[in-house]
């Protein structure tokens, strides 16, 4: 009597959940976790943190996929108005950590809500233009448009570039799936390009010097450069092989910092060198090439737009987290998904992959 009700149970577990995704994910969080004993001085502590964090992002995930997309999608503009009520919240009453006022106490932990918007502006723009799909007009992309404005701006104050720009970035995965004309494109690349002096003078100090240092990080070897610079020395004493796991000389002489978080792939690099770096690229395609099979086959115009736009973000994340880390991109503070120590950020990317299940039930039904 036991085997058959175990056996059910298990059924409705696994039901909403997409095997390979789940694989691949699983794979992922194992090598995280050998990663972040390493870069945490061989501590715990932060291991514990991260589990409890996924347990609890798995539930979220697993409940997400059980929904269907529509329901979830009614949900669009409120978790959108919650999430820029969070960030006026962060402005007037945030937490400042080294020079920027990101975070929001909630008394036993705190959160970092410009992370929620990176899930509820696609959302929102989803919801809006499967609520228009039949009388789409030009004007619907300026109002799009201005709803993307409203919390990138708000994190642009905080300051916080890097999340901005991902922000923006989902956003307009959303604009671009939902048809945005490539003359509309095209002449938005032509304006940004022109703006550039404008924005050049409106960046804080810190911004204008990583970008300098992007260009030439040893102007400020022990000040703006370390980052890069340790990092990719990191990355290169790796070589073919790597150095071994916990053998990181970089790491752990102290000389790479946030190496649990932002410069955690310098870790990885240096302890299991380019062959392990090969391994983690097979996996992130993995993912990726799952969730763009998901986004290929989606029914609805709000599936296709959801499911494109976190396909294309994860995509965007761990690009721009690597470059960063590997000296061809200015360092903005992007994590590596799945892999950095962050809770906020680990919730988030779960969510997404739970919306992806979704959609990909919803072709079974």
């Amino acid at each position: 009597m036991k085997t058959p009700l175990i056996k059910q149970i298990w059924q409705q577990i696994k039901e909403p959940l997409d095997g390979w995704l789940m694989l691949f994910l699983g794979l992922l969080f194992l090598v995280s976790m050998v990663l972040l004993y390493s870069a945490n001085n061989q501590s715990f502590d932060k291991i514990d943190n991260k589990l409890i964090y996924t347990a609890m992002a798995l539930t979220v995930m697993w409940l997400i996929a059980r929904m269907r997309p529509q329901s979830v999608m009614n949900f669009a503009p409120p978790i959108y108005a919650l999430g820029v009520l969070l960030l006026l919240a962060v402005h007037f009453k945030g937490i400042t950590v080294n020079g920027s006022t990101r975070w929001l106490s909630l008394g036993v932990t705190r959160i970092q809500p410009s992370e929620i918007l990176k899930i509820a502006l696609p959302m929102m723009l989803a919801w809006f233009f499967q609520k228009n799909e039949l009388s789409l007009r030009w004007w619907h992309y300026l109002v799009a448009a201005a709803l993307m404005l409203v919390p990138v701006g708000l994190v642009l104050k905080q300051p916080d570039l890097g999340t901005a720009l991902l922000i923006a970035a989902a956003g307009f995965f959303v604009l671009f799936f939902a048809g945005l004309p490539w003359k509309v494109i095209l002449g938005g690349i032509v304006l940004a390009a022109a703006s550039m002096p404008l924005v050049w003078n409106h960046l804080h100090d810190y911004q204008r010097k990583r970008v300098l240092t992007l260009i030439d990080p040893t102007t400020d070897p022990l000040g703006t450069g370390y980052h890069i610079i340790q990092s990719m020395i990191a990355i290169g004493s790796g070589g073919p092989w790597g150095k071994g796991w916990l053998n990181g000389t970089q790491t752990h002489l102290d000389y790479i910092p946030e190496r649990t978080t932002d410069f955690i792939f310098a870790v990885y690099s240096e302890e299991f060198g380019l062959a392990g770096n090969l391994v983690l690229l097979t996996l992130y395609l993995l993912i990726l090439s799952r969730a763009m099979m998901i986004t290929a086959s989606a029914q609805t115009l709000y599936g296709r737009l959801m499911a494109g736009s976190i396909t294309m973000s994860f995509f965007v994340y761990a690009f721009v987290n690597m470059g960063m880390v590997s000296g061809i991109l200015p360092v903005v503070g992007v994590p590596l998904p799945f892999m950095s120590y962050g809770g906020t950020a680990t919730v988030t990317l779960f969510i997404g992959m739970g919306m992806l299940m979704g959609i990909s039930n919803l072709r079974r039904l």
